[in-house]
């Protein structure tokens, strides 16, 4: 099928990645190997702030592999290289890179510290970009390693870099203000909370690496990376004065200095090193090993400073929203929600007479964001991620991401999965929703429905759930899984992750997973995604976001509760779902959820004088 459309405005869908050029450029890693005395170069595929989405000139894995997922880490060695995923990108790196040249492992089945001792030499030599791992990954890998008498040794100059002659230049755009109304804090509040921390922790300083904990501290946004507006720097917090914040002087325009003039002080890039130097012999400094760069250890160590190790004192006051973030949240959900409907609405119609591909619906809906918040009031600053469009068999590819070479037709009888979400000055959504596409006369297979049921009622169980304070992620993931693993079905993803307010679409600490440790609190949002996926056929997914928000204390009750009030407003496909499967409490929740969203949908769609899109909706919404 031809690409008509090459780009929208905020997504682009020519896959750049190269894999037929994957041989020469790893001939010539291995040409540096070989003169540096190097058996093994470890490249993840992070950057100097370890984050999830990356510029274009920090996505070195995909320039020597042709992967794009937002996950891996490749193992090179003189002989062999393994490229290690997760389970959500198993089907995708089989796709994209050459199993001639690369062996595709999934971790945690696969250790990549395991799987590289094991073809060591005790005498071997292993190197790695201080820059692209934490402290704790690093310590992880010097111990397996250690283990086999290999050494595990930073190269402050990444060999990637070196061979990439066009690598694209750094983005140089300004950073702005996120005024306080939509903050809900002031900068200096911000401050206090961090230096209190300070002091409980007797630290002197707090070493901020994360870009999220930094715009979020000093209410700053930015351009910087695709669909996250974040700031890259880094920033030094004393118990005593005001803070340093290290970034492009040029990036931070007159308007900006005078606002943040008081509390923070602006330094280049480069003296943080020599900031770092200059600190006082009896300093101790806060930094977060789970999200400090190892350089930063070790420019620590060489100053010869005292570290406390310790969480990023933002972390928590981030997750947990101001009222003034919450209403932003809501407000932004709403009119995300009028979009959505009317995407939906045209789909139903579009996909059914087969004029719909993949592509097709991406730019369809980006433009239905982009009308539908002007004609609101509100801009779309970005979407909050690159929308996941899979028809058919490609809605099985978890983190699928439509390019002119895999576009896909809508053909009618399939299911089509679409992941997509805004950025909002006041908020930001990320919404999942599989339909069933086909004429009005065309029903599902019973084994859609089937599939498709089992995943609505995960979806419905953590919806409903009361729980008591102190309950973690961890604890809650089952209740998505339950319908699916009474089936031995199951899914490779988390249940839920967390999400900031205008800011990334992939926010900790708080996680809904088998690994989220962290106690739900009033205040944070999480996604609530569970899915099923069968390899070929299609992939199904249900995403909602969620509010964490204290329970109203019912008659009888001795404990305190927290619940889940659900922020997305976009009704779930009627004919994918078995009536017979669900329980009279999940049908009970199901249609007061449909007569919510109607509730408030409609009269903006009234407002918008979309009368297509109202008939469509009520329909969407009718009780089960």
């Amino acid at each position: 099928m031809s690409c008509r459309i090459k780009r929208t405005r905020f997504q682009s869908f020519v896959d750049d990645a190269e894999p037929e050029k994957a041989k020469e450029r790893l001939d010539a890693l291995r040409a540096w190997m070989r003169a540096e005395k190097v058996d093994a170069f470890v490249l993840p595929r992070s950057d100097a702030w370890q984050n999830e989405y990356l510029r274009a000139c920090d996505e070195r894995l995909k320039w020597l592999t042709g992967f794009t997922g937002s996950a891996g880490l490749l193992v090179v060695l003189a002989k062999g290289a393994a490229l290690f995923v997760d389970g959500r990108y198993t089907i995708q790196a089989r796709q994209q890179v050459r199993g001639d040249l690369f062996e595709i492992l999934q971790v945690p089945h696969v250790k990549p510290q395991d799987w590289l001792a094991e073809r060591l030499e005790a005498s071997a030599r292993v190197v790695f970009d201080p820059w692209l791992m934490t402290k704790g990954q690093a310590g992880r890998w010097r111990k397996a390693l250690k283990k086999r008498g290999a050494a595990f040794e930073p190269v402050w100059t990444n060999p990637v870099d070196a061979l990439w002659a066009d690598r694209p230049p750094e983005p140089d755009t300004p950073i702005f203000l996120q005024p306080e109304s939509l903050a809900g804090r002031s900068v200096s509040e911000k401050l206090k909370d961090v230096k209190r921390a300070l002091a409980e922790r007797q630290a002197t300083h707090a070493l901020i690496t994360l870009t999220d904990s930094i715009s979020w501290l000093f209410n700053i946004r930015g351009r910087d990376i695709p669909h996250t507006p974040v700031v890259l720097a880094f920033a030094l917090v004393p118990l005593q004065g005001p803070a340093r914040l290290f970034i492009a002087p040029q990036k931070v325009p007159d308007d900006m200095q005078k606002a943040l003039a008081g509390h923070v002080e602006i330094l280049a890039p480069e003296m943080l090193k020599t900031a770092i130097a200059s600190l006082p012999g009896e300093a101790r400094v806060l930094i977060d090993p789970a999200h400090a760069a190892e350089a930063l250890y070790l420019w620590l160590e060489e100053a010869g400073v005292s570290v406390v190790e310790g969480e990023d004192p933002c972390l928590m006051p981030k997750a947990c929203k101001t009222e003034a973030e919450q209403e932003g949240m809501r407000a932004a959900h709403m009119r995300d929600g009028v979009a959505l409907c009317r995407f939906l609405a045209w789909l139903e119609e579009a996909a059914a007479r087969g004029e719909v591909d993949e592509i097709d619906a991406v730019a369809k809906l980006e433009a239905f964001r982009i009308e539908t918040a002007e004609a609101l009031g509100s801009a779309l600053f970005d979407i909050s991620f690159d929308t996941i469009s899979g028809a058919g068999p490609n809605g099985a590819i978890v983190h699928y991401r439509v390019t002119c070479d895999t576009v896909r037709p809508l053909k009618p009888g399939s299911l089509y999965l679409v992941d997509s979400g805004g950025q909002y000055r006041d908020g930001t959504t990320d919404v999942t929703r599989t339909v069933f596409i086909g004429p009005p006369d065309l029903t599902p297979r019973p084994e859609q429905k089937f599939h498709f049921t089992l995943v609505l009622k995960g979806m419905i169980a953590l919806s409903r759930i009361r729980f008591p304070e102190g309950t973690t992620g961890a604890q809650l993931d089952g209740l998505a899984r339950q319908p699916l693993w009474q089936h031995g079905l199951d899914y490779d993803h988390g249940t839920g992750h967390g999400v900031g307010a205008f800011l990334s679409v992939h926010e900790g600490p708080q996680r809904i997973s088998r690994g989220g440790d962290v106690a739900l609190r009033p205040g944070m949002i999480t996604s609530n995604e569970p899915g099923y996926y069968r390899e070929g056929h299609y992939g199904i997914r249900i995403e909602n976001l969620i509010l964490c928000r204290k329970a109203e204390r019912r008659e009888g009750e001795e404990r305190a509760m927290l619940s889940f009030e659900t922020l997305t407003l976009a009704p779930i496909d009627r004919r994918l779902i078995e009536p017979s499967l669900l329980s009279a409490e999940e049908r009970a929740w199901l249609d007061a959820y449909h007569a919510h969203v109607a509730r408030v949908i409609l009269p903006l769609l009234e407002e918008l004088g979309d009368t297509s899109a109202q008939e469509w909706l009520k329909k969407a919404c009718a009780p089960l």
